[in-house]
């Protein structure tokens, strides 16, 4: 148990350090499974913005003078295992595409509860660069939900009254009473 706030921000960011790192090697596999273009391609540019983030942690523990202490995030390696559960599933291709995006918003908003607490600490200690870091990251962490968001409801989920065909294309739902 930290025995202090300082610790215990030393402590979130240590987590915070662990869970960028496991998400870095496993949105390429995330990546990879994902068939629609529009989804690769954002599950790609977050894992760029990934390092950016783990760069901002290591400063974050320079600033506290703490190191990395290598312990395993464990919340994100469940909801890890869950996306590489998905990605080795075969299936409809729609139906893979959602998985990964609720596997990946789950991610998201562990994240921005994990940032948004250790932003709190950081600021009840006076720790304004470390506040300024914490704060580009959960901004990243938004935009990378409402990136998924849009993606799942106006891309990969067929319009509603659509009926998906085995092919993969959606036509209109048959009105009620039509020969």
């Amino acid at each position: 148990m930290p025995k202090s706030m300082k610790t215990l921000l030393a402590d979130q960011i240590n987590n915070l350090y662990s869970a960028e790192n496991q998400v870095a090697r496993a949105l390429p596999v995330m990546a990879r499974s994902a068939s629609n273009e529009h989804l690769r391609v954002a599950l790609e540019q977050h894992l760029e913005e990934t390092g950016g983030q783990a760069e901002r942690l290591t400063r974050a523990a320079q600033i506290l003078t703490s190191e990395f202490d290598g312990k395993v995030c464990k919340g994100m390696r469940g909801l890890l295992d869950e996306g590489r559960e998905v990605a080795e599933e075969g299936g409809d291709a729609n139906v893979i595409d959602a998985a990964l995006i609720a596997v990946a918003q789950r991610i998201e908003y562990y994240e921005i509860a994990a940032y948004t607490t250790a932003e709190a600490i950081a600021e009840q200690l006076g720790e304004t660069e470390i506040v300024q870091l914490l704060q580009a990251t959960l901004y990243e962490e938004f935009e990378a939900d409402e990136v998924l968001s849009d993606l799942l409801r106006h891309v990969i989920l067929p319009a509603p009254g659509a009926m998906v065909q085995p092919s993969g294309h959606s036509h209109p739902a048959p009105q009620q009473g039509a020969r």
